[in-house]
């Protein structure tokens, strides 16, 4: 095994990266890829890609890094920190709370039970009332997602997948429910059909292994990182981003994840997991084959052996 890597992003790295890729990229399908998203099932279940942003600014990647994934509920992590960046006083978390939830992503269940508050905004019902937070707050929901993104890349390529969009709005008669059960409660101010417009071209966004580490550096910086060297979020809002990730980042398996991999993460049932080491860089690793939760099973075995080998873990 590699020895306790101390240094930051460089040639051990990108080593340790190589042969990540030669021992977790499937030889043949694992995992499954989600039924319901149609386009979805249409990537290579053989792709495997990963990638490491450092917050000083270098880089390394291996395998299909370079390859456009569907980010899909990794765009929850941004939309949360789009919408707190422009809410200093915290008043989301009057309508969406900071619990694990102990629940599918897209239970309708739990959601009836609680009268329309849901236990985080990393699950569907959850991020469909920060969509309706910026809705609120920007208008262009979605665009404003996208932009974002971009300036946090620095890539002009981060767009909506317009077929993938419309594809998976077709399809979103549970989300759909979800959103009517939070208006039902009191818990969306937008009409139905416009907040799942928008949540669903979020998730919609396609970007590389590459954009997304780089994108999610402010959280491995205390929120520093935003175009022209300003601060996206405060120390503060960071802080509490990245314990809810930890906490709720990876739906109903956050606390398998956080026993094997050890970091706050957010994965996406397009296959891909953002990772933050804070202090030292992010990782998005990419792998279409998900598990039973919804969670790549080739990319969380990755990161499992990439913080065993190199101690990036917050325990």
């Amino acid at each position: 095994m590699t020895p306790l890597l101390t240094a930051g992003v460089g040639p051990a790295i990108q080593a340790l990266l190589d042969d990540l890729v030669a021992s977790h990229r499937p030889s043949s399908p694992a995992g499954r890829v989600p039924e319901s998203i149609p386009h979805l099932a249409s990537a290579d279940p053989l792709a495997f890609g990963i990638a490491v942003a450092g917050v000083d600014g270098s880089m390394a990647s291996s395998g299909d890094a370079d390859l456009p994934l569907s980010i899909q509920s990794i765009s929850k992590l941004f939309s949360l920190a789009l919408a707190l960046a422009h809410d200093p006083e915290g008043n989301l978390w009057s309508r969406v709370l900071r619990e694990p939830s102990g629940t599918p992503f897209n239970s309708l269940v739990q959601l009836e039970a609680e009268a329309g508050i849901p236990r985080n905004p990393f699950i569907n019902a959850g991020a469909l009332v920060v969509t309706d937070f910026l809705v609120e707050l920007l208008g262009d929901a979605a665009g404003s997602v996208v932009g974002f993104l971009r300036d946090l890349s620095g890539s002009a390529h981060v767009a909506v997948d317009e077929g993938a969009a419309q594809a998976e709005l077709a399809a979103s008669s549970r989300n759909r429910a979800l959103a009517n059960f939070l208006a039902g409660f009191g818990n969306l101010r937008n009409p139905v059909e416009t907040v799942l417009e928008h949540y669903v071209r979020h998730c919609s966004i396609t970007m590389t292994c590459r954009e997304l580490a780089r994108a999610g550096l402010f959280l491995a910086n205390g929120g520093q990182g935003g175009p022209g060297g300003q601060p996206v979020l405060s120390a503060a809002q960071t802080k509490r981003i990245n314990s809810v990730l930890l906490t709720c980042g990876m739906y109903d398996a956050a606390g398998e994840f956080a026993y094997r991999v050890g970091l706050p993460g957010k994965s996406g049932v397009g296959g891909g997991i953002l990772a933050v080491v804070p202090g030292r860089c992010t990782v998005c690793v990419w792998s279409p084959g998900l598990d039973a939760k919804g969670n790549s099973v080739a990319g969380t075995s990755a990161l499992a052996e990439l913080t065993a080998r190199t101690g990036w873990s917050i325990f």
